[in-house]
């Protein structure tokens, strides 16, 4: 959702910089970001704390940053193309999920204000961050979140006597390389629409990113962040990722003028 359907990626920039800059620390830099998007909140956290290194309770911090998200969230737009697309995908009968990594305090704040785009999402159909469902440590790049939002479609479909959605049948839409590989890995094919930011931190590695090859616990960043600070450890999920140019995964630069036709949609 964040980065994906709003433009809550650059609001989440814009708090942390508040508070680094007061903490006289650098604003904080793609290569940091890009590890953080997707991921739960305590994971993120640790990677964040890990770089930043702030003079202040980790709780002072917490508690800034939550003032600065209650007065900026609520701005929050949907990004180009996106309204279009849920329009469409709906008006086609394609069965819709919402997963995101946001706790339901946060995701209010940031949907509340707008019920026309988040109405294609029932409220069974939403799984969100702090779902009991997903156990603790599931959060993406394991593929936990993906499989639950298909079981919450097909639970409807069956109490409708439909046929049930299988695995590969799903398209997941994606900005964070972490939700590429969650994806990947739930065995579904998978669109990556990267900010434009996080999109040059992984020039000439586009294509390990589709295959959801780039993180994990792999990534060389995370490795290096984790272990300064001596914390973390290699991320093991239940499912595979797939192989470069595999033909599951694409890349799209922005979800305006989307390539309805190449996945059997009809716009009407």
């Amino acid at each position: 959702m964040d980065g994906l359907l709003l433009d809550t990626e650059d609001i989440y920039t814009l708090c942390n910089n508040v508070i680094l800059r007061e903490c006289n620390r650098p604003n904080l830099p793609w290569n940091i970001k890009a590890q953080l998007q997707g991921r739960p909140g305590p994971e993120a956290g640790e990677i964040f704390h890990a770089w930043a290194q702030l003079p202040i309770p980790r709780a002072e911090y917490i508690r800034k940053n939550a003032e600065l998200q209650r007065k900026h969230f609520p701005s929050a737009q949907p990004l180009p193309g996106v309204p279009e697309l849920l329009k469409t995908l709906s008006e086609n009968g394609v069965p819709l999920a919402l997963a995101t990594s946001s706790h339901r305090a946060n995701f209010q704040l940031k949907t509340s204000h707008l019920d026309n785009l988040f109405k294609y999402f029932s409220e069974e159909q939403r799984v969100l961050g702090d779902d009991t469902r997903i156990p603790p440590g599931k959060g993406k790049p394991a593929p936990d979140i993906y499989l639950l939002a298909l079981e919450t479609i097909n639970t409807q479909l069956r109490k409708q006597g439909k046929q049930e959605i299988k695995r590969e049948e799903c398209l997941v839409f994606e900005d964070s390389v972490p939700g590429v590989e969650a994806g990947r890995r739930a065995g579904m094919r998978v669109i990556w629409c990267p900010h434009p930011e996080l999109l040059k931190e992984y020039k000439g590695r586009e294509k390990e990113v589709l295959a959801g090859l780039a993180n994990g616990g792999k990534d060389k960043q995370v490795k290096e962040v984790m272990n300064d600070a001596a914390v973390g450890g290699e991320g093991k999920g239940s499912g595979w990722p797939g192989k470069e140019d595999d033909g599951w995964a694409e890349l799209l630069q922005s979800l305006e003028n989307f390539p309805y036709p190449s996945y059997g949609i009809t716009r009407p």
